[in-house]
């Protein structure tokens, strides 16, 4: 407790720079722990993935749509225990700065298949039946106050028009990793539209892509072989992959600036370390007198090492839990600013232990060389420094 009182004293001493330097130190591990949890929410789609779902697409491109005569040839390859497709919408509500996920979907086959979105069995039957409604989730449903029964109106880009949905479900999802701003609609209203349409009718019965669901995780590269060899050197040959890595690939056309935000988040507690290190070497220079005087008492080297070293790692565990307290309104501001770009953004405890982390390396680091060059001062040579 004495050691503690002393170290606190001593700490705040100078108030001003002490004052500083946490403010330095609160912005450093805020703006670390914000980068780290704008990396994590870019991979969140990647951690939701099941291991027991399978994605078939175009082996050219995501954009070159499959054949719907595809199912019942898939469906019925050694390994496959269930199967559904799904149609990117790309709809506008209201404004582009709207953006969020929207998929045409067979139903019944599509749910069975995400177990992760709840939805009570009334939603469900109401969504069933009713070719023109959707079911959207609860996050998405709060950020425009959507409600059971309303109408949801979406302008058409990749399929032109205004489509109007009714809300006939609102799925929340089984964990905190669940993806809950997007919104399903019937993919046969969306084929009968196209077949309506003049000169729809070739483009009405092919989909985007298929979710293969396998009983065995283990199986997913003989099942995805025994797939795609089903169509090789067909016109419309297939690419299948773990859900996993259909996320992966989409992750990955960002890479670059994925490694450049976590470049950026380590540049800058070298910079806030470089700043402490400044701070404990300005403290060491002015005590030289005082520590010599604790050696010439009798004070072992060990204790003027716990001098510096805690009072740098008392200074940076204030400045950093205030920066970790700090982390949570930013990351909420931030997911306000940037709408439903990040679907899944949560400062996770990984994120708050590196964050913990950090803070006693740069405490640590800091004061490593002006409390080891302290306690070898010379006696003599330090007492010359007293006024």
């Amino acid at each position: 407790m004495f050691l503690f009182r002393l170290l606190l004293k001593n700490a705040f001493r100078y108030r001003l720079r002490a004052l500083l330097t946490m403010i330095g130190l609160v912005v450093a591990i805020s703006a670390f722990g914000l980068l780290r949890t704008i990396v994590d929410a870019w991979y969140a789609g990647v951690d939701a993935t099941s291991s027991t779902r399978l994605i078939t697409r175009s082996s050219i491109s995501l954009t070159f749509p499959l054949p719907l005569n595809y199912a019942e040839r898939i469906k019925a390859a050694e390994g496959v225990s269930g199967l559904s497709w799904a149609n990117w919408f790309g709809g506008v509500y209201i404004t582009e700065r709207n953006f969020f996920a929207q998929f045409a979907i067979d139903p019944a086959s599509y749910l069975a298949l995400y177990p992760e979105f709840v939805l009570s069995e009334a939603e469900k039957t109401a969504f069933f039946r009713d070719r023109q409604g959707c079911i959207v989730g609860r996050k998405l449903a709060r950020k425009f106050g959507w409600k059971l029964g309303d109408t949801v109106a979406l302008r058409g880009t990749i399929y032109p028009g205004t489509w109007s949905f009714t809300v006939r479900g609102i799925y929340q999802g089984k964990d905190a990793g669940t993806d809950e701003q997007q919104l399903f609609i019937h993919w046969k209203l969306l084929a009968e539209t196209i077949r309506a349409r003049a000169g729809g009718g070739a483009q009405a019965d092919y989909v985007g892509v298929y979710v293969v669901g396998i009983k065995n995780p283990d199986d997913a590269p003989v099942v995805s072989q025994r797939i795609d060899e089903l169509f090789k050197n067909s016109l419309a040959e297939t690419l299948t992959e773990t859900e996993k890595a259909f996320q992966l690939g989409f992750v990955s056309m960002s890479e670059a600036i994925l490694l450049a935000v976590q470049a950026v988040s380590f540049i800058i507690i070298l910079i806030i370390m470089a700043v402490m290190a400044n701070t404990m070497t300005m403290t060491a220079r002015e005590r030289i007198a005082e520590y010599a005087t604790l050696k010439a008492l009798g004070f072992a080297p060990s204790f003027v090492v716990k001098l510096l070293l805690g009072e740098s790692l008392l200074i940076a565990l204030i400045g950093g839990a205030m920066g970790m307290a700090l982390t949570f309104p930013l990351a909420r501001a931030f997911v306000n600013a940037a709408g439903t770009l990040f679907p899944i953004f949560n400062v996770s405890w990984v994120t708050m232990a590196l964050q913990l982390l950090a803070s006693l390396v740069v405490g640590a680091v800091a004061a490593a060389w002006p409390a080891w060059k302290m306690s070898r001062i010379d006696i003599a040579q330090g007492l010359k420094h007293v006024a």
